[in-house]
């Protein structure tokens, strides 16, 4: 009884200077982050509600945002399954050749977004390497929402790659071999003790992905065809009023996004956090 009233002293940090970090921490995330959104919000504000709702309501802007989120949300869909099947082939198997493709995962980080762009649509171009064969099938990917999608899933895939391939490195074969050996099947194995492991991660790419693909430009302009109603990004739609001098408008657009985006992260963070809980617990 004694010893349990005595009261607890927390042991001093290895690493001194909390206060400093801790300043220049919130100092630095106020000037690149948190100032710039507020700047932003104020000048929402200014606009006025009536007018504020006529530009953001805009066939035209909804079209564009639309368009972003709808395109953004199936690339980091597609990169959430196709990316944990290439961290899985990556952590699981040794094949020759396995550090090239490891590396190129990297690729789309270290490659300017405007010569990815070119690049995609030289190839799915109607007379391009690819879009040669495509076309006579009906398949037209360049200059429409489907070109987006694909410029979309090149910048993000590392996203996911990069973040479930460390979880993956660190659950044992053994455990897949236990499961096994207690008569699981493949896909039990899969669905009752990898992917459990494995599903905060794999939020966490989907997450990141998803953040990325709603604010690329350069990758999507040159394959879209930034057809207004049709093939038009929000992005672009920003730099268009801002062009022409409608910064009302590009204020508009831009804050929708911070609201959507805002929101569609911390859904994703909620549901992480309820996988955490729950698979942690079934730890």
């Amino acid at each position: 009884m004694a010893s349990s009233a005595l009261p607890r002293f927390r042991a001093p940090s290895v690493i001194p200077g909390f206060g400093l970090a801790l300043g220049f921490t919130l100092a630095y995330l106020g000037l690149l982050v948190l100032i710039p959104l507020s700047a932003l919000v104020i000048r929402s504000s200014s606009l006025g509600w009536d007018e504020f709702v006529r530009l953001a309501l805009d066939p035209r802007v909804l079209g564009a945002l639309r368009l972003s989120f709808g395109a953004s949300f199936v690339a980091a869909a597609i990169n959430a399954v196709f990316g944990l099947l290439i961290a899985w082939v990556l952590v699981r198997y040794d094949f020759p050749g396995r550090r090239l493709v490891d590396a190129v995962i990297d690729l789309p980080f270290a490659l300017p977004t405007a010569v990815a762009g070119i690049a995609l649509t030289a190839l799915y171009a109607p007379n391009g390497w690819v879009g040669q064969y495509l076309a006579p099938l009906g398949i037209k990917v360049a200059y429409t929402p489907l070109g987006i999608v694909v410029a979309l899933v090149f910048v993000s895939l590392p996203f996911v790659v990069r973040t479930v391939q460390p979880v993956l490195e660190e659950i044992d074969a053994e455990v897949e071999q236990a499961a096994a050996t207690l008569g699981a099947n493949r896909f039990q194995t899969v669905t009752r003790v990898v992917l459990p492991s494995i599903t905060p991660a794999l939020l966490t790419g989907f997450a990141l992905a998803l953040a990325r693909s709603v604010g690329e430009y350069g990758s999507v302009i040159f394959i879209a065809g930034n057809i207004p109603y049709v093939s038009e990004i929000a992005p672009l739609l920003i730099v268009i009023r801002l062009e022409e001098f409608n910064y009302g408008g590009a204020t508009a657009v831009a804050a929708m996004m911070l609201v959507i985006s805002f929101l569609m992260l911390l859904a994703i963070n909620l549901i992480q956090a309820w996988s955490r809980r729950r698979y942690g617990h079934g730890a």
